[in-house]
């Protein structure tokens, strides 16, 4: 399997594919048509230097790949909005102002929300067990499987949402399209349609990784009082997100037995948060694929590497 190096995610009635500096968004429109709109990656040129740098990269990586992902589930979203139209008629400026203000929100929320919920919320629950138990390392491991039962929890729960479940069909569209080209195959929706819907590079593992990274830095580090430990539960999520980055990132480039099998609890996860998409939702995704990358120049590369 050769890296093509394409990646995305699902948004509403559609699917995101972002290759290099650009990305396309596809969406099934209500009249059955698909919408695709191509864009240029935001990327500060200031940040070029840090990008080479392990685990920082992974940290300026996550903020970017949130805040180009809430774009493009608000972009999907302006389709099935009722004042859709009375949106179109506002100065084009206002608009613009509009949304990048909403999507500040948005990404400000979201970060403070998964915070509170997957870090603090954890670290309160185990001081239950801080009663029974006095070893430092035993307590972090505590906190760290409540931590990744919640998280399981919630991506359960969610996954029985109906709109929901939509989307993490068009999840599943995206990692078939992608695993479709890197084994080789032409990407038509026959050979879309018997890819594997798990990935290694898929944000669920990451997120996984994340949960799991943090246990071993919790373990590590113990601080002489509450307040401090809530400050290190904080201010190492960057950190944390950083060598989780570098795992994902190894595992989307090596087919080494060690690094698939430390791959397995995500792709396991990934059952939950995708589901098989039916054809017309595949469609849309060879349409967002084919938008920013050429697989038939990928295909004839792979031959030539083989031959």
């Amino acid at each position: 399997m050769k890296y093509s190096g394409i990646g995305g995610q699902a948004v509403m009635e559609g699917v995101m594919m972002k290759n290099r500096d650009r990305y396309a968004v596809a969406v099934r429109k209500p009249d059955g048509e698909i919408a695709v709109d191509v864009k240029d990656c935001k990327q500060s040129r200031k940040l070029e230097f840090w990008r080479d740098i392990p685990v920082v990269r992974g940290v300026i990586s996550f903020v970017e790949s949130l805040t180009t992902g809430i774009s493009t589930l608000m972009y999907s979203a302006s389709f099935f909005e009722e004042d859709e139209q009375q949106e179109e008629e506002q100065d084009e400026e206002k608009k613009r102002r509009k949304e990048r203000a909403e999507m500040t929100w948005t990404v400000g929320i979201s970060l403070l929300l998964s915070v509170v919920i997957f870090m603090l919320l954890p670290y309160y629950l185990s001081l239950f067990f801080g009663r029974f138990i006095e070893n430092h390392v035993l307590l972090a491991l505590v906190e760290g499987l409540i931590r990744l039962l919640i998280f399981i929890a919630y991506v359960a729960g969610i996954s029985r949402m109906k709109d929901i479940r939509r989307v993490f069909m068009y999840h599943g569209a995206e990692h078939k399209c992608i695993n479709c080209i890197e084994h080789g195959m032409e990407l038509t929706v026959e050979n879309v349609r018997v890819s594997s819907r798990q990935h290694k590079r898929c944000g669920t593992s990451f997120l996984l990784f994340v949960m799991i990274v943090s246990i071993l830095f919790f373990a590590l580090i113990d601080m002489p009082n509450r307040i401090y430990r809530v400050a290190a539960r904080v201010l190492l999520i960057p950190v944390i997100a950083g060598v989780s980055y570098e795992f994902i990132r190894l595992a989307g480039r090596s087919d080494n037995a060690v690094v698939n099998f430390l791959s397995k609890p995500g792709l396991l996860l990934q059952r939950l948060t995708t589901r098989e998409p039916d054809d017309s939702m595949i469609e849309v995704g060879i349409a967002s694929v084919e938008a920013v990358f050429d697989w038939r120049a990928y295909l004839k590369e792979m031959e030539e590497v083989k031959g």
